[in-house]
């Protein structure tokens, strides 16, 4: 039973990487069980791909069950069936590296009866895994497949990217510098590269005690000098300086409850709230010049209903400061989850969701496959209209603001967009309220910090509840609102001096995307073809 085991404990090191746990540092060896019960467990599987297919779809199910239980706050049933589609990525990545298993002759491997070939004596020096080379290159194509994989799972069906490897590294300032230049999959591949070489290494150790024959380590000391180099870069870019200038924001989180949230007779109520919280921040001594209110801050759309909109563009010409909020927008028949900013002389400007979150905004093949809206049911009752353009705001100051709705601030192909269209500060309005007090909220903080360093953009977040703060250009989180008790779920307004730059400066990635993401897919999808064409009836040896 250790494989099937062991499967499941990578999927548990998997869920412990990310918040409420942080326990970051298990991403480093989080594979290294599933790749132990793939490499080297005795299998008497007609099919051996097929158990390694079921091993990595067993560590997918626990993983995704556990890592997306808050899930569970909006739709049971939607949980548990998003954690069966998404672990046929993890299960195909684990028939690819049982298929990529080095070929051991019998000699090499010794004997196969024991229930531990990773503690198995060699009867001579000539096993593969002693091999430098080999190893690396094993690295090499398996850290490319993982990237595809994740790469694959962000964009079909509209995506599900959250909880990648190289986020579990959200705090490791040093580390995630390097994702201005390959996005948040360049630290993802320096992960299971690094799994890779843990477990290589380990069956190298066991090997060499049991002969006295050595080898230089080099693929374990490359693989060192690269995390050295990776935190070196990150500590060069920290210490470089930047042109910025200040910008007074105002945060408002007014914590409103989800049954209440699109209530018309808590329209006052909420409109008193708002002011409640606002009003102290652009009345102070350095008054704010832009307040954020959260996605779908009024219960009815501000440009439809007479009474939001006057009271909307009065307070934002009373305060005499700029007002970003979210809310929903209605033309013919469509409706938009949009983000609308107020100037005090009473223009408004208006960005449309792009990136609508599928199942809860809209239903993918609502009229094609009628048992999904079935299954589903009243929680989406309809869909929202999808936007089409990468809408920057310009502040009264001439600042240029990239509006990021909900999930779109996960998003790095996106986020890139507005800021090849001008943006130099990010903005995000969300609505985490749905997934009351879970980690959802944390969650989605810690794929937003990599915006930041991708883009070397500062970003602005207002929820209704959940996590409103500043994070700078480094993706440093350096404020964030809380109650006495240290608690994010809370209502207040949270005030800061952003520096903003004003270079205009592109990063990297901000010119070219995932094009680091690319050329892995492009790596694992010849892997795939030499497996799948030129060795159909033998197993593929890589050293």
């Amino acid at each position: 039973m250790w494989p099937w085991l062991a499967a499941v404990c990578s999927g548990l090191l998997g869920t412990a990487c990310f918040p409420p746990f942080d326990l970051w540092w298990l991403c480093w060896i989080a594979l290294t069980p599933l790749l132990a019960a793939i490499w080297f467990s005795e299998n008497r599987w007609r099919f051996r791909g097929l158990r390694d297919f079921l091993l990595g779809y067993i560590a997918g199910l626990v993983f995704f069950w556990t890592v997306f239980s808050w899930l569970t706050t909006v739709t049971v049933l939607g949980w548990f069936l998003l954690a069966f589609y998404l672990a046929i990525y993890f299960a195909i990545w684990a028939w690819l590296a049982g298929m990529l298993r080095p070929h051991e002759t019998p000699a090499a491997a010794g004997s196969r009866d024991d229930t531990s070939a990773l503690a198995s004596k060699p009867r001579r020096d000539k096993s593969p895994w002693l091999n430098s080379s080999t190893n690396l290159r094993l690295a090499f194509l398996l850290a490319s497949a993982w990237v595809t994989h994740e790469l694959l799972r962000s964009v079909v069906f509209s995506g599900f990217g959250w909880n990648t490897l190289g986020v579990a590294l959200h705090t490791q300032w040093p580390l995630i510098q390097i994702a201005e230049l390959t996005g948040v999959a360049g630290l993802s591949f320096l992960v299971v590269f690094a799994n890779v070489i843990a477990i290589t290494s380990v069956r190298r150790f066991i090997l060499e005690a049991h002969t006295s024959f050595r080898r230089p380590h080099f693929d374990l000391t490359l693989t060192l000098i690269a995390l050295v180099g990776v935190g070196m870069f990150g500590v060069h870019s920290a210490q470089t300086a930047r042109e910025t200038k200040p910008l007074r924001v105002a945060l408002v989180q007014a914590n409103i409850a989800r049954e209440q949230k699109f209530d018309l007779a808590f329209t006052q109520q909420i409109f008193e709230q708002f002011r409640r919280l606002s009003l102290p921040a652009v009345e102070a001594a350095s008054p704010a010049q832009l307040v954020v209110w959260p996605e779908s801050s009024t219960p009815a759309p501000v440009l439809a209903d007479e009474a939001t909109y006057q009271f909307v563009t009065g307070f934002a010409a009373s305060a005499k400061a700029d007002l970003l909020l979210g809310t929903i927008d209605v033309q013919d028949r469509d409706a938009y989850n949009a983000a609308l900013l107020v100037s005090p002389d009473g223009r408004w400007q208006l960005y449309r969701k792009i990136h609508l979150v599928p199942f809860g905004e809209y239903i993918p093949g609502r009229h094609t496959i009628p048992l999904l809206a079935q299954i589903v049911g009243d929680q989406v009752p309809d869909d929202f209209a999808f936007g089409t353009a990468y809408t920057v705001f310009t502040l009264t100051n001439g600042m240029k603001v990239a509006p990021l709705i909900c999930f779109e601030d996960t998003i790095g192909e996106l986020t890139r967009h507005f800021v090849l269209n001008g943006a130099s500060l990010l903005v995000n309005v969300t609505n985490d309220g749905w997934f009351l007090r879970s980690a959802g909220s944390q969650q989605h903080l810690v794929h937003a910090i990599f915006r930041c360093v991708e883009m070397r953009r500062p970003m602005v977040r207002a929820a209704n509840t959940g996590v409103t703060c500043v994070v700078n250009q480094l993706g440093r989180v350096t404020q964030i609102l809380t109650d006495d008790k240290g608690s994010q779920f809370t209502e207040g307004v949270l005030t800061s001096e952003v520096a903003v730059p004003t270079s205009g400066e592109l990063t990297f990635y901000a010119r070219h995307g995932e094009v680091f993401a690319y050329g892995c897919c492009v790596i694992a999808a010849l892997t795939f073809a030499y497996i799948v064409v030129f060795a159909r009836k033998r197993r593929p040896r890589i050293s």
